[in-house]
């Protein structure tokens, strides 16, 4: 087909880019006279290869700026080549190393690191000589040639060499507080301070001593007490210098072992103390007074001005709330939400945790695009809090649009999947900031392969959804329920309801319609987060076409996962881990899924019902390096049946197509060994199963950027398959087999470009097929490279796939 040209020529423009040799080129530099190239930095000391490699990449920064080369990625379209290029690189001066010398002990110091030294530093001169040119006489009617030299480059690289010594042990630590109540504080939570004896000496680590101390006192109502009124003093002196002796020799000698004992084995001591005040109110327990809220605050108001503005209305709940008040003048929002999350209430102990919990929480609800506070002081030992709450834009509309494309080779492909997504946002339902979300999705597959393909139509299948989602800011449930959980954060109770549809192009018709009332929230540390669904009811109705017959004639384990049916789950959820530092992301996700087990146990009249259990989990990790980083993730999930029955095929497992499996078509991977999997020759391609496990690991590295978006790729392999769990007569070894499951792996490896606009990403993916179990031979592994096979079934079958996709796999 004829459209498909231009995209042949924009793969192979991407994939030539991937391979293409990078040149460095040097623009503006000084003639005949040495210049910075490159500089490095050699670190030598007793700390881990880690360590080494993260204190040499931080040292690199601290380099003079008259020693520094900077290099800036740049694309030349119409070669088409990427290199790195050096503009205006400055002249080598000596002086400048013992500055950037000077510069990187402060750093090392700044570590712990205080007996560091720079032993030598190598400069290396390289003379390059450039060819000459010939240049045109810029006179019109005198053409000659004029000879000219080009003056030759003189490359500086520079390496400084770093003896970083020994990491300052701590070797004991105490604290001496001028009130008693402040220095029993210090003790008793002394167990919860990182800063211990024996532990590495660093300013990072005082300084967060330092914070810790503070936000103890402030979460015991201290709420002057702030970390200036803190110092730490820090004991260097040897206590073998303290010996009196009048022997000059052995004085001397005392000295000297002195000194290499600091270095040898440097151990300080370390006193917390609190500074002398005149002010009591330092030392005094504060507590709340009253909370205004500021609900329709604008971006430019100023705070103070709020609150002495007297044209504002005060309103003051009923109940048991009088000490909470709304200032406003139009009235855009109930006390309601606010309540919910107003952690500090009258006569509490001021708790600066509290205290940030509650404009957190309010920043996260959607209906307010900035929080702020001010604390007020009233009488002798009493605070008032003023909160600022400036209104996102009530409501929204937002368009997008998703592409997604399945092809087995560069020339011809598969299918095309179009979707385009309308939703309607409204942050503020009711005036009680309650998260409306309305969206419609309309979606298509188009089959691009014209010809080659069996089923030439070129519509294959039409979507479309609305789903309707309302998010409630606090927990719908009794009151002896919430005060359990009212350790959790970021409380919210989720109603939803939808209607789908989607025509698979004479083979069935699907329409569904979802209604779910569930609960979400975090763990007061962020890091967990739990969902639970009591009630979730999805009504599923087939309609059968022509094709359908022929179809299950010739796949005839598919024919009970096509019926009417209702699902109706009382107790799904899902737990999840997140933890991230400034190197390492780690996510972990458990759920769990049943439907019928309540409503079966209560009643026989279960035909229409879809009774099962479905258990999945996940987990993801993230590393990055200084400018790349390495993905991996796995997953697992099995769907199992009651009663019975057969397991619907929407709730069952596929893998393929973009973001899973790449080397294989949309939902094309399974089942097992199956030669079923082998689809080429198949009007229906998809494949589900009940059981799914998967692993992608994936190297992730930047090429180069543009002005309007980061070009990157990536270096990848995916592992897994799908199963059945029962043995099926129809699909041999498509069921789980854990003596055959070694056989069942498929293994993808390949490569592939990312486009990222910020906003989005474009992602080009290549893989070939290393393994694919419905090879008959070698246990699948591939034994020849070859593009396209022919099978021992006479199917010919493509070895590898390009898939277009939206943002990251995983």
């Amino acid at each position: 087909m004829r459209f498909i040209q231009p995209f042949k020529k924009i793969y192979s423009l991407l994939f030539l880019l991937t391979f293409c040799a990078c040149g460095t080129i040097i623009k503006n530099y000084p003639v005949n006279k040495p210049f910075v190239f490159k500089n490095e930095v050699n670190v030598q000391g007793s700390f881990s290869k880690d360590d080494k490699k993260k204190i040499e990449t931080s040292l690199q920064g601290y380099f003079d700026d008259s020693l520094n080369a900077r290099y800036v990625n740049e694309i030349k379209v119409n070669i088409p080549v990427f290199r790195q290029v050096l503009n205006n690189p400055p002249v080598f001066d000596s002086v400048n190393i013992f500055r950037t010398e000077k510069f990187m002990n402060a750093y090392l110091n700044s570590l712990g690191y205080y007996y560091a030294t720079f032993p030598s530093y190598n400069v290396k001169l390289d003379t390059i000589k450039t060819k000459t040119r010939n240049v045109l006489s810029l006179r019109k009617f005198w053409p000659r040639f004029i000879k000219k030299i080009t003056p030759q480059q003189i490359r500086t690289s520079i390496t400084i060499n770093v003896n970083a010594g020994k990491n300052v042990i701590i070797d004991t630590v105490g604290y001496v507080m001028l009130d008693s109540n402040i220095q029993r504080l210090a003790v008793s939570s002394a167990d919860k301070s990182d800063f211990k004896k024996e532990g590495n000496y660093s300013k990072q680590a005082i300084s967060n001593e330092l914070d810790r101390l503070s936000s103890v006192y402030r979460d015991s109502g201290y709420y002057k007490l702030t970390r200036e009124d803190f110092i730490a003093e820090v004991d260097t002196i040897n206590k073998a210098l303290l010996k009196l002796t009048f022997n000059l020799a052995e004085q001397t000698m005392l000295i000297n072992e002195a000194a290499v004992d600091r270095k040898e084995n440097p151990r300080w001591k370390v006193l917390f103390k609190q500074k002398p005040f005149f002010d009591s109110s330092k030392i005094s327990k504060y507590y709340i007074n009253k909370t205004y809220f500021y609900p329709e605050t604008k971006p430019y108001d100023i705070p103070d001005s709020l609150i002495s503005h007297n044209n504002l209305k005060e309103r003051i709940n009923r109940g048991n709330s009088k000490d909470l008040i709304i200032r406003d003048s139009i009235g855009k929002f109930r006390l309601r939400p606010m309540r919910d999350n107003a952690f500090l209430r009258k006569d509490s102990l001021y708790q600066e945790t509290l205290f940030y919990k509650s404009i957190n929480n309010l920043s996260r609800i959607g209906a307010w695009q900035q929080v702020d506070a001010r604390i007020k002081e009233v009488g002798k030992d009493s605070l008032n809090i003023h909160v600022f709450l400036v209104p996102a834009l009530k409501q929204s509309f937002e368009t997008n649009l998703e592409g997604s494309r399945n092809t087995g080779d560069i020339t011809s492909g598969n299918t095309l999947g179009l979707a385009l997504n309308f939703t309607y946002r409204n942050k503020n339902v009711w005036k009680q900031a309650i998260q409306s979300a309305t969206s419609l999705r309309l979606g298509t597959e188009l089959n691009i392969g014209g010809a080659n393909n069996v089923n030439s139509d070129v519509l294959q299948t039409l979507q479309a959804s609305l789903l309707q989602n309302y998010a409630f800011p606090r927990l719908i449930m009794p009151p002896l329920f919430n005060r359990k959980l009212s350790k959790l954060d970021n409380k919210r109770t989720v109603l939803s309801a939808g209607a789908a549809y989607t025509d698979r192009r004479d083979i069935y018709r699907l329409r569904s319609a979802t209604f779910g009332f569930g609960y979400e929230a975090t763990s007061k540390s962020g890091k967990w987060g739990f969902s639970f669904k009591p009630l979730n009811v999805e009504l599923y109705g087939v309609d059968t076409l022509r094709g359908f017959d022929s179809l299950i004639d010739k796949n005839p384990f598919l024919k009970n996962s096509f019926r009417d049916g209702l699902v109706i789950g009382n107790f799904n959820g899902q737990i999840t881990f997140t933890n991230q530092s400034k190197l390492n992301s780690i996510f972990a996700r458990l759920g769990f899924e049943e439907s019928g087990l309540l409503v079966s146990a209560l009643t026989k009249a279960t035909d229409r019902l879809f009774i099962y259990n479905k258990v999945e989990g996940e987990l993801k990790y993230q590393h990055r390096y200084k400018k790349s980083s390495l993905a991996a993730r796995a997953f697992t999930g099995a769907v199992f049946p009651q009663k019975g029955q057969s397991v619907p095929v929407f709730k069952e497992y596929y893998l393929g197509g973009p973001n899973s499996m790449r080397a294989w078509g949309l939902r094309q991977l399974g089942l097992g060994s199956s030669i079923l999997s082998d689809t080429s020759k198949s009007q229906y391609t998809d494949r589900f199963g009940d059981l799914a496990i998967e692993m992608n690991i994936e190297y992730r590295f930047p090429l180069f950027n543009t002005s309007s978006f980061k070009i990157s790729s990536a270096l990848f392999a995916d592992a897994g398959n799908i199963w059945s769990l029962k043995p099926n007569a129809a699909n041999p070894n498509g069921n789980i087999d854990i003596s055959r499951l070694e056989k069942d792996i498929a293994l993808g490896i390949g490569t592939g470009l990312r486009l990222d606009f910020n906003y989005f990403l474009i992602r080009i993916d290549a893989a070939y097929k290393v393994k694919d179990p419905a090879r008959q031979y070698g246990s699948g592994w591939m034994k020849d490279f070859k593009w396209i096979e022919t099978r021992s079934n006479g199917v010919e079958v493509r070895n590898y796939a390009i898939q277009l996709g939206i943002n990251l796999p995983f």
